[in-house]
């Protein structure tokens, strides 16, 4: 991939969702070039198609991922989740409509789900059930990748696992993305606030070990390992991130493996993070970083700017500064608002795709 100038070099690359070798080859163009792709979590047509409009304003390769909190907030919170059935049908109902959209948005989509914990597997085994149906009708799956958060269990559990869950994606071509060690803090409801400090941060052996039990099966696979990463957001500082952890990562796989950087990294917990820690972490091998809590503020924001300005058409249907009679239909319509707040979140996806270096990486 270091011979290619641009995305479109890739072959088969199109614009719209990719899967398989195509998503493959962007993460390796991605190490090749030193950038790393942003996944943004989405809960709503409107936060999809801010991620596109950004993506496609910066000429660049996007990651749109859904939670599972995310995925039955899409379905509707009205619906049972029994057996993950809302959020089963809301990550389904999602991936179609993002497949439905982003071609006309001429950038390259990786659609992805985001962590899911050991509690969690039946959300995963829906969405695999509906790839592999999928696959048998268009020869690709629905998403490109799936993320399995398994860090709560006994390592051994955890590889064990995501080994027999890369066997069934294999088939259908598909990446599996593993985290081993913890992410601090609290995301989607998974509470690890209180976790031991030592489990923020993974030794170059653990990480080495997932590489040596996956590698054999796929090769499509990615590892999120913590170098003190924490969910949320805080006050540049206040978390202790280790990037230089991540060279020791790849260097001790080098050593075992004879391949330089062989490991495909991924950054969570980035928020608040400072910009020197970000850039020690692409040059590491890192190819994709999740964005959530600095998006969720940015599309609020907008709503809050929007009201502040407008506050006095917004008290009833009727009268306003301008008259006790006039209507105030325009300032209300819900149109009107969310575009104020897809306006913000546009501009913040296209900041953290700039601080990751992902930017006119569509260029012909």
């Amino acid at each position: 991939m270091a011979s290619c100038n641009s995305v479109w070099d890739i072959p088969g690359i199109k614009a719209g969702v990719v899967t398989g070798d195509v998503a493959w080859a962007i993460l390796e163009f991605a190490k090749a070039k030193k950038f790393a792709i942003p996944a943004f979590n989405v809960t709503s047509s409107s936060t999809i198609v801010a991620v596109l409009e950004a993506a496609k304003k910066i000429n660049s390769p996007i990651m749109i991922q859904f939670s599972q909190g995310g995925a039955q907030f899409m379905a509707g919170k009205a619906l049972d989740n029994a057996g993950q059935a809302a959020s089963i049908l809301g990550s389904v109902a999602g991936a179609h409509f993002v497949r439905a959209i982003a071609p006309s948005y001429g950038v390259p989509v990786i659609l992805h789900s985001d962590h899911c914990a050991k509690k969690l597997l039946p959300w995963f085994d829906g969405m695999l059930e509906a790839d592999e149906a999928y696959f048998k009708e268009h020869g690709e799956p629905l998403f490109s990748s799936h993320m399995l958060d398994l860090s709560e269990e006994p390592d051994d559990e955890n590889i064990s696992i995501c080994k027999k869950y890369l066997e069934r994606m294999k088939a259908i071509n598909q990446i599996l993305e593993m985290e081993i060690g913890i992410t601090g803090g609290v995301e989607d409801g998974v509470d690890n606030s209180g976790v031991d400090k030592d489990k923020l941060y993974s030794t170059p052996e653990d990480v080495f070990e997932v590489h040596e039990a996956l590698s054999p099966i796929s090769e499509k696979f990615t590892i999120a390992a913590a170098f003190g990463n924490v969910h949320g957001v805080y006050k540049p500082g206040n978390v202790k991130l280790r990037p230089e952890l991540l060279v020791d990562y790849q260097k001790f796989a080098a050593e075992k493996t004879g391949k330089e950087m062989p490991l495909f990294l991924v950054f969570h917990g980035g928020s608040g993070s400072e910009m020197h820690e970000i850039e020690a972490a692409v040059e590491a091998g890192v190819v994709k970083m999740n964005v959530d809590t600095d998006t969720q503020w940015a599309y609020w924001e907008g709503v809050l700017k929007f009201y502040k300005a407008k506050e006095g058409y917004l008290q009833g249907q009727i009268g306003n500064p301008e008259g006790e009679d006039k209507p105030n239909k325009s300032y209300y319509d819900p149109r009107k608002w969310l575009r104020e707040a897809e306006g913000t979140m546009v501009a913040r996806v296209a900041e953290q795709c700039k601080m990751l270096r992902n930017t006119d990486k569509c260029a012909k």
